[in-house]
């Protein structure tokens, strides 16, 4: 039984594969088509809602979104999630309902097409290997963001080998304190079950995104920042243990 079972989860696992393969050269030439058009990127921000959506169907993962929305549009904010497996990126394009940009390393915009979109949605690179770029980076960022875009962190850096909260890279609480607008913490639970950070395997399994009260960031300077790290990072601890539990944060 446990050999057909594993066949199963193999076999669901390449046609996940192929589609993630289909959906991004098909939605990214048309994203990057768009993005000649679309003077914000917001359409394409939207083809890229549509490629996580259609991956989450074809892999059958479910999405339980719960917590604070009221005035996710009427401002912008940096989102600080979580980050436990590939599968995070569609979830959050499927879980957040506002338009958000990405501040993603700048290794991400070498993958053919895949790269190309990212630019023409108006995604931020930053080059880690370098400081002075990823400080010019941050200082464009933060210009967008006090223009009314929000912007998605991973402020981990990357992704966790046991579901537990990395240390933070302090690029993130740089640009938040530079950009002066609040911080969202958003806590994924779910998808480390799904694909682990050195797996292959992708099982179905049902993701829960809890999208925590914004924490305001007018009274951190860059001195302060680390405070401002600790305020963060203690939020989602808390968020990810009740979350972990079943219980509603309100």
């Amino acid at each position: 039984m446990s050999s057909i079972k594993h066949a199963c989860t193999v076999l669901h696992t390449l046609v996940i594969y192929g589609w993630i393969i289909i959906a991004t050269i098909v939605l990214g030439f048309l994203a990057i088509v768009v993005s000649f058009f679309s003077k914000n990127g917001n359409s394409v921000h939207r083809i890229a809602q549509l490629w996580g959506r259609s991956i989450l169907w074809v892999a059958g993962i479910g999405i339980e979104t719960s917590g604070f929305n009221s005035d996710l549009h009427e401002r912008s904010y940096i989102f600080m999630s979580n980050h436990q497996s590939n599968f995070d990126i569609p979830v959050l394009y499927c879980a957040l309902p506002v338009q958000f940009r990405w501040l993603a390393k700048a290794e991400l915009f070498r993958i053919p097409i895949f790269g190309m979109s990212m630019r023409g949605a108006g995604y931020i690179s930053i080059d880690r290997s370098n400081r002075k770029s990823a400080f010019h980076s941050l200082a464009r960022a933060a210009e967008a963001i006090r223009n009314g875009t929000s912007v998605m962190i991973f402020p981990e850096g990357t992704r966790s080998r046991d579901g537990n909260l990395l240390p933070y890279k302090k690029g993130g609480f740089v640009l938040a304190v530079d950009a002066g607008v609040p911080i969202v913490p958003v806590v994924i639970t779910g998808t480390f079950a799904i694909m682990p950070k050195g797996r292959m395997l992708i099982r179905r399994r049902w993701v829960r995104v809890h999208i925590g009260r914004p924490i305001e960031t007018s009274s951190f300077s860059r001195k302060t920042k680390d405070d401002l790290m600790v305020k963060v990072r203690t939020a989602m601890q808390e968020m990810k243990s009740e979350t972990a539990q079943g219980t509603d944060h309100g």
